[in-house]
């Protein structure tokens, strides 16, 4: 997919709030409301806008715990890191998943609401699966900075 500085623009605005109009991002980067929703349909289409979501605040829904999960796999073969890969995505409390280098196979980025949900879903997920040699959990005290902008 090639984008233009029209394009970099675009996402640049809507990363921060995708709920701008095409008429506020045309004024704001010199195009008309036309052409951005043209651009902003196709960039949507074709993936570089991978999902349109709202970032809830936890402590305004009851609270949620925040805990990033290291996993070592009791084997790398290709097959149970293809079997973890889709188990995770089956697992909503899990929110991110990084395949990574090094001593782990995985981190994850987990929410509970408390150390007994955690509890419940570490024995659900990871006691569960005997493909996972160990995990390691740290408990975010506080969220400093939660993003998922990309620098253009």
């Amino acid at each position: 997919m090639e984008l233009d500085s029209f394009d970099l623009a675009i996402l640049r605005l809507l990363q921060d709030d995708n709920r701008l109009t095409s008429e506020v991002v045309g004024e704001q980067i010199g195009l008309s409301p036309t052409a951005c929703q043209r651009r902003m349909k196709r960039l949507r289409a074709e993936g570089a806008i991978a999902k349109d979501c709202a970032v809830i605040a936890p402590e305004l829904v009851g609270g949620r715990m925040t805990l990033i999960v290291t996993i070592v796999l009791e084997r790398g073969r290709a097959d149970i890191v293809d079997a973890f890969k889709r188990q995770v995505q089956d697992v909503p409390e899990i929110q991110q998943c990084y395949y990574v280098t090094g001593e782990h196979d995985f981190v994850l980025i987990v929410t509970a609401r408390d150390i007994a949900e955690y509890e419940r879903l570490t024995r659900r997920v990871f006691y569960g699966n005997p493909n996972i040699q160990k995990f390691n959990t740290i408990v975010a005290m506080e969220r400093v900075k939660t993003s998922l902008t990309i620098p253009l």
